[in-house]
């Protein structure tokens, strides 16, 4: 739901964003935004349930906080980190390769949007049969700062921690099952699938031109290339 206090309407930003994702090739959650007493809510599909003859059939799943073995403490932050979950994916998951590639993706989808909100609640895993995937992706919000040398975000993503730049991701690409020049290149193919696409996007699912202009510096932020 929206706030009262949200500078931007977010139902449709997060939908949105969600939608970027998609048409960046990442595997995210079914979405929709519908209007209630004259608000608009994001309704976003479960993607722990399949409909059955008689009902539901329920999915195991994990957070990534679970995966990792921590929690939100300031000494559990230390172990946020999308190099500790991707080789965590490597030893459970069905696809290994394609779901530490995927990861990649999406850690690199977040720095190009300037997702603040990427922490291990908000990725997972999850078990339909009796295997583990990486869940789709979920909660994606863009967030616009006034710094444009340096964003960070809120897990480890390189050798030079949090810091949201394409060197920095790319310099434990191998821990992702990437070489250098595959991860090199879908680093390239995402920018400029956000770069060309955000605003079309955004228009086209209903975010005012007011919210574009509001979000704007959200996206490939002028430091992700430093």
């Amino acid at each position: 739901f929206n706030r009262h206090d949200d500078r931007w309407n977010m139902a449709r930003v997060e939908h949105a964003t969600l939608e970027l994702a998609r048409r960046c090739g990442l595997q995210v959650a079914d979405s929709q935004v519908v209007t209630v007493g004259g608000r608009d809510v994001l309704m976003v599909k479960r993607f722990d349930r399949t409909r059955v003859q008689d009902g539901y059939a329920r999915a195991r799943m994990v957070s990534a906080l679970t995966l990792l073995e921590t929690d939100e403490t300031p000494d559990g932050r230390a172990r946020w980190s999308y190099i500790l979950l991707a080789e965590t994916l490597r030893r459970i998951s069905e696809r290994p390769a394609d779901d530490a590639r995927e990861l990649f993706g999406r850690m690199a989808f977040n720095a190009l949007i300037s997702n603040t909100d990427d922490h291990p609640r908000n990725h997972a895993a999850l078990a339909p049969g009796p295997g583990w995937r990486l869940s789709p992706a979920y909660d994606l919000t863009p967030t616009p700062a006034f710094a444009e040398e340096r964003r960070d975000l809120a897990m480890t993503c390189g050798a030079q921690g949090r810091f949201a730049s394409a060197g920095n991701l790319l310099s434990e690409c191998r821990r992702f099952l990437l070489d250098p020049d595959a991860a090199a290149a879908l680093v390239d193919q995402l920018e400029a699938a956000v770069q060309q696409q955000w605003y079309g996007v955004a228009r086209n699912c209903g975010v005012s031109e007011a919210d574009c202009e509001a979000i704007r510096r959200a996206y490939v932020y002028p430091g992700f290339r430093a």
